[in-house]
């Protein structure tokens, strides 16, 4: 814990509260701490972090921090308080409940834990939207934590914004503070706990900073749907015509590497809202996986790894030269860099856009019969929305390995989602129609084979078709239907062979593509079975064939 046990004076000590809010950690029920670090700038993160043993220094100047045991979203351990006002929103089948004098038990204790010791506040904004962000507070027990929040935020523009921030949502994160399964009701000693209703989250048991990052984004999934606003789980950006575009998608899909294309500006790589106004950021900073990262390959994300103010968790570096590995994943495969988004050189500053043209669905398919690219009908659209078909890849959450595993995470992000798939789906669907959108399935998977005998798509080949897609250049070429899925498939592409586009003309043996197609065909449709109820049947029958 950051607790200064030899009353050392520490590198901020002397101005730990410079910029303290009116609104103090009274209002969060912390008394007799320590001291209170309240929003320091970067290089007093960098300061306090180091002083405390918490991280190392690599070339060039970005932080590494190993995690420790958790390397990866604890996605078992998270908990919503089952209180009376909001748990009609929630969606059960999907979200585990925790009774709330258990919450406020732990809560207690964690408060208790925290006395006589130092605590990292950072006030932020979610949302660059004025008219729907949310004040968040980022209570930690780790510099480097408050230098997380920092980055993957938005920050106040001034001293005056500071001084006058009173949160509307709280997250408390002391990794050092376990639960009791056996008392507390958790799972594990590891735990985060959301309480709609009182705004707030508590985390104990894990350093991952994702877990951070990620209770913020459910907490936005419940609150702007309410709001009439589309919470979703994508990256954005945005052409010189205000073309904007919208990539759905799992971590290790090609969410961020995609959406950070050098001709286009970025809006934001994760969490995005979708308003009358048009679409917004939620975040101010970016998160994105490093591992095998290369200049050649995805330069303007390469390009953090080396600048100052950069984070990097459980990645390999040299102890002697300070030279990051990427390639070595003996950590974790789940390697991540955060940073400001103004890091990436195109980034727009404002963080939003007007109403997208296009939409991207994007999946890896382990299976390697998917096409890397279709044209999806609205209806075909939110089918695959609600079913979230892709592959967990490199070790995303806990007990995932190197091998990818297919599964389906509604929405394109299950684990975040807080009321029923209906409720996002149906904003979606109204929304493509409003805005008459176009929309498109890519595959950045396996190709000429499943994972082990095909390989992964080129990315080259991917980034193409997508420039094609985002110009309007396949609106205009030939297409067939596909047999099974039904959506369309175009034969001709600018740099791309046409035995890419057609992934069963890669196979070696054609009737083993047949029936691992009809497999995942069955799979989509055993998936959906849960779905049905309450579900207008033109996006039920958009699904595909398994006779």
């Amino acid at each position: 814990m950051s607790r200064n046990i030899f009353e050392e004076t520490t590198p901020s000590e002397k101005q730990a509260e410079d910029l303290k809010s009116s609104c103090g950690l009274d209002f969060n029920n912390f008394t007799k701490l320590n001291r209170q670090y309240w929003n320091l700038p970067v290089e007093a993160l960098y300061e306090e972090s180091i002083f405390r043993g918490e991280c190392s220094l690599s070339r060039m100047g970005p932080l590494v921090v190993n995690t420790g045991t958790h390397t990866a979203r604890a996605a078992k351990d998270k908990f919503i308080v089952r209180n009376p006002e909001s748990e009609k929103h929630v969606w059960w089948d999907n979200n585990q409940s925790l009774d709330p004098e258990k919450f406020k038990k732990i809560q207690k204790k964690m408060q208790e834990f925290a006395q006589g010791r130092d605590l990292f506040v950072q006030d932020c904004y979610a949302g660059a939207d004025t008219d729907y962000r949310l004040k968040v507070r980022i209570i930690t027990e780790y510099a480097w934590h408050s230098l997380f929040a920092k980055s993957m935020l938005i920050r106040p523009a001034d001293k005056s914004e500071l001084k006058d921030f009173k949160p509307e949502f709280t997250v408390v994160s002391i990794p050092s503070f376990e639960a009791d399964p056996e008392t507390d009701g958790t799972r594990t000693p590891t735990f985060i706990l959301l309480n709609l209703d009182e705004r707030l989250c508590l985390i104990g048991g894990t350093g991952y900073g994702g877990e951070i990052k990620k209770s913020i984004f459910t907490m936005l999934n419940y609150l702007l749907p309410l709001k009439g606003v589309l919470s979703m789980h994508c990256s954005a950006n945005v052409g010189d015509k205000g073309d904007a575009a919208l990539f759905f998608g799992l971590s290790g899909t090609g969410k961020t590497t995609l959406s950070a294309d050098p001709k286009r500006s970025l809006i934001g790589d994760d969490e995005h809202g979708w308003s009358d106004n048009g679409i917004f950021n939620f975040e101010g900073g970016c998160y994105a996986k490093v591992i095998n990262l290369s200049a050649e390959a995805e330069p303007e994300i390469f390009s953090v790894t080396q600048k100052f103010g950069t984070i990097l968790e459980n990645v390999v570096y040299d102890k002697h030269s300070r030279e990051l590995d990427l390639t070595d994943a003996s950590i974790t495969e789940n390697t991540r860099a955060a940073y400001p988004l103004e890091y990436i050189g195109n980034a727009l500053p404002e963080k939003k856009a007007g109403h997208p043209k296009n939409i991207i669905l994007l999946t890896c398919d382990a299976s390697g019969v998917m096409p890397p690219i279709a044209k999806l009908t609205p209806e075909q659209t939110v089918y695959h929305f609600i079913s979230g078909y892709t592959s967990k890849v490199g070790g995303t959450e806990i007990g995932m390995g190197a091998e990818p595993t297919s599964t389906f995470s509604t929405c394109f992000g299950a684990p975040f989602m807080v009321h029923h798939p209906s409720k996002y789906a149906e904003m979606l669907k109204d929304l493509i129609a409003k805005h008459d959108v176009n929309c498109w399935l890519v595959n950045t998977g396996w190709t000429g084979g499943p994972f082990g005998v095909g390989k992964r798509m080129s990315i080259q080949h991917t980034r193409t078709l997508l420039n094609l897609a985002l110009e309007g250049e396949l609106l205009n070429v030939e297409y067939i239907t596909d047999p099974v899925f039904h959506f369309q498939v175009p034969q001709s592409a600018d740099g791309v062979p046409k035995s890419v586009l057609n992934p069963s003309e890669s196979w070696a043996n054609k009737d083993d593509y047949n029936k691992r197609y009809k497999n995942l065909a069955e799979k989509f449709n055993k998936n959906f079975e849960k779905f049905k109820e309450g579900t207008p049947a033109e996006i039920v029958a958009a699904g595909p064939d398994s006779n």
